[in-house]
């Protein structure tokens, strides 16, 4: 099961994320940020509160994301 171990959230709305398997995507949130449950995070300052709780990405207000969805449609990191 692919779980989120670290995000680091990033201008234009994207997040650097380290996964168990040792990966490192980019996932990039703006495509969502028009659904309601989303669109807390259109505040910059709300959208950097991102943090890894039970192997995802969550902002306050029990807003989260799935971690298949993060791995998935994320695109990754070179070093």
């Amino acid at each position: 099961m692919i779980q989120v171990t670290a995000v680091t959230p990033q201008a234009d709305y994207r997040l650097n994320l380290t996964f168990n398997n040792g990966e490192q995507r980019q996932f990039d949130m703006r495509p969502y940020l028009h659904y309601p449950v989303f669109r807390p995070l259109e505040n910059p300052g709300f959208f950097a509160l991102a943090t890894v709780d039970y192997g995802t990405v969550t902002w306050p207000g029990e807003i989260d994301i799935a971690p298949e969805t993060l791995f998935a449609q994320g695109y990754e990191l070179y070093g």
